[in-house]
């Protein structure tokens, strides 16, 4: 209570325009980025949860699961960016003082965004059924994959919901609660997943019998768990915002929930690019699985470990990337340009030095990291290689994380998201194709390292021209 009284005053002083030491914003960038960080890694341990559970059904499961998650990764991703495109204007907003005309926002974000989740919704059931075989994978794989993939697009409208609210919450200045119930939805999700994936069995505790009940549902319930448990946190989210956020609840009257242009078009312009670039992003994902998925059922299954796994390590970086998403946010709608190119610089050296450190501990630990998650040998140790090819490129992929989180700041999302596509397509997707064929799946995490490199290196080269401060 006492640490979040003190994130409080520090984040006033933005707001009234009063100076600020290095100190204090160093302690300010940590107050907010540590439980940001704790959100995103929360985030990834329940897809470690699911990942490590449907492993122990064998390598056809994961695969299964494998094939479809970039797909899952575009609807994801175009559910934050809908989300991104009004939460930046609340921190605007907020940073100017201006806290009615943030609610407002919020009333109209809510039906917005709730309309675009159910038209993801509509597409994503549609082509449920033949999307595993537009992807390449074998017979054996396609029930379970087409089933999971369609769970979860009836999931989404809860998860668009998650991601609006978790993104006000973050843009106010308020990192405790979402970083809280996201803890929370892994732990439901390990319940839910244990009741729903396995089915009924006997285990002893402490020398004592036990019988835990389960549906036997396998990847299918996978699924359900994961799903069942954003719905109940989305719920939640949103309750807290609606009713207890000091600078967001929507008690009283904050204008009409019916979407206006004005508001919509800056979301637009905020958010289309992104949406784009996860479209034309997850594309090239997509085709990277496809060029992955000849290499075999191993193949499939160690590049969907391994990628979660990953993650594990550059999860930090995002967390980060919302802090600074919220410092130059406030410090630029309060016309504060020095304070805002400070803090981008405070945040994205953060991220640089933790997502190193992360880089390191997953070369170390990459054996126990896979073993976690599959017992199957073959897979293990390509998975392994994956990750310890992969760690060198961690402190650059932190820079073009943390960078793009000051650009969306900034409400700058057009040029950014040019430069994730050009960095994706021209370099890491060229090089795989050509590397694949002769190295296998190690050649396509040898682009994949090569890529974020440069990727980084051009994020830190436009962060440091600072044309980017003039959007606003």
């Amino acid at each position: 209570m006492i640490a979040e009284k003190k994130k409080d005053s520090l984040l006033s002083l933005i707001r009234s325009g009063q100076p600020m030491s290095l100190r204090q914003q160093l302690r300010l960038t940590v107050q907010l980025s540590a439980p940001a960080v704790m959100a995103q890694i929360s985030s990834i341990i329940m897809q470690y949860i699911d990942a490590s559970m449907v492993g122990r059904l064998g390598a056809e499961a994961s695969a299964s699961i494998g094939l479809v998650s970039t797909s899952t990764w575009l609807f994801w991703g175009l559910c934050t960016a809908a989300a991104t495109g009004f939460s930046v204007q609340v921190a605007h907003r907020i940073g100017a003082r201006e806290n009615r005309e943030a609610r407002m926002v919020l009333r109209q974000s809510i039906v917005a965004t709730l309309l675009f989740s159910f038209l993801l919704l509509s597409i994503g059931s549609a082509i449920s059924g033949a999307l595993p075989g537009w992807l390449g994978g074998g017979d054996v794989i396609r029930p379970d994959a087409s089933r999971y993939f369609l769970i979860f697009c009836l999931s989404l409208p809860a998860l668009q919901l998650n991601f609006l609210a978790g993104g006000m919450l973050r843009c106010s200045g308020n990192m405790v609660v979402p970083s809280v119930l996201n803890a929370l939805m892994c732990g439901l999700d390990v319940v839910f997943n244990l009741l729903l994936i396995f089915p009924s069995r006997e285990v002893t505790l402490f020398g004592v019998g036990l019988t835990i009940p389960g549906a036997g549902l396998g990847v299918t319930g996978a699924a359900l768990g994961t799903a069942l448990a954003e719905v109940v946190i989305a719920v939640w989210m949103m309750w807290f915002l609606w009713t207890r956020s000091s600078e967001l609840r929507l008690s009283g009257e904050c204008g009409s929930f019916l979407p206006r242009a004005n508001c919509l078009r800056k979301a637009v312009r905020i958010g289309l690019p992104m949406g784009c670039e996860h479209i034309i992003l997850c594309g090239a994902q997509i085709l990277t699985t496809v060029i992955v998925a000849p290499l075999g059922t191993f193949a499939i299954a160690a590049n969907s470990f391994a990628i979660t796994a990953e993650s594990l390590c550059y999860m930090p970086g995002y967390g980060i990337a919302d802090a600074a998403t919220t410092l130059v946010g406030q410090s630029l709608g309060a016309g504060r340009r020095e304070l805002t190119l400070r803090f981008a610089r405070i945040t994205v050296t953060l991220g640089m030095a933790v997502m190193g450190m992360m880089g390191a501990v997953m070369y170390v630990a990459a054996p126990l990291m896979m073993g976690l998650m599959t017992p199957v040998v073959e897979v293990q140790a390509l998975g392994v290689m994956a990750l310890r090819t992969e760690a060198f490129a961690e402190p650059m992929f932190a820079a073009s994380i943390v960078a793009y989180g000051v650009f969306v700041g900034a409400g700058d999302t057009l040029i950014p998201s040019v430069m994730n596509l050009f960095s994706i397509w021209a370099v890491r997707l060229t090089l795989a194709a050509v590397l694949a064929p002769s190295m296998g799946l190690q050649g396509v995490w040898v682009a994949m390292c090569i890529e974020l490199c440069f990727r980084g290196a051009i994020f830190l080269f436009r962060l440091k021209r600072g044309k980017w401060i003039k959007v606003i």
